[in-house]
């Protein structure tokens, strides 16, 4: 007689099941996507199944996966509450960011809160250079344009000024390209200038009330160079 090999018990990651509803039925739709497109990418990315009925949704699967498409479902919301596009880019975005080791999508840790407004980091590479502008003096940011580099910081430089940490703020950019001449670009020197300097200007009116940037830039609180 053969000795059997012996079974294998182990047992199945346990199954979880948590329910979200959205106030807001327009923004329900937005978020879940043309014919749930969004939800389906959420499903693929983090192996779970999501039912969506009116404004609520169903999210099943393992436990940490469970968890992890709420905290996209709710981040991609809380971004839609502020006025700013959620498309295919975004979704995928929030899913990095929930795959990556140790993270979440919103993590409170690493908000940057002006007044009633809260602006998280979207990608790993992102929570890692706001992690670094609360603990260190002076940080370089490097990467492909787009990428948030300017924009958070100038969103951490408004936190800090709106909580009174510091006085001033001063917010600069390269005027030029590497290897380009300003001479050389057409226009006079506020028409070569302004498009390097539009992106802090556009950040700044996106964090702040326009009154306020006024007010702050002509008592010099705000100074763009």
């Amino acid at each position: 007689m053969k000795p059997r090999k012996p079974t294998n018990h182990r047992k199945a990651p346990p199954q979880k099941s948590i329910e979200r509803v959205f106030d807001d039925n327009g923004l329900a739709l937005e978020l879940f996507g043309s014919y749930h497109t969004n939800l389906a990418r959420i499903e693929r990315r983090l192996d779970v199944a999501v039912h969506a009925r009116g404004n609520e949704v169903t999210v099943s699967g393992e436990g940490g996966a469970v968890a992890a498409a709420a905290d996209v479902l709710d981040g991609l919301y809380a971004r839609l509450e502020r006025g700013l596009a959620v498309d295919q880019a975004e979704v995928d975005a929030a899913l990095r960011m929930a795959l990556a080791p140790g993270s979440k999508v919103q993590d409170t840790a690493l908000a940057i809160k002006i007044r009633d407004r809260k602006f998280f980091p979207r990608s790993p590479a992102q929570a890692v250079y706001v992690q670094c502008m609360d603990e260190v003096e002076l940080v370089f940011g490097e990467g492909r344009a787009g990428t948030g580099k300017t924009y958070l910081a100038v969103a951490k430089a408004a936190e800090r000024l709106v909580r009174g940490e510091v006085e001033r703020i001063i917010l600069s950019r390269p005027a030029v390209e590497a290897g380009e001449q300003l001479g050389f670009l057409p226009g006079d020197m506020r028409e070569k200038v302004d498009p390097y300097l539009r992106p802090l200007y556009d950040a700044l009116y996106d964090m702040l009330p326009a009154p306020q940037v006024v007010r702050r830039m002509e008592s010099g609180e705000i100074e763009v160079a």
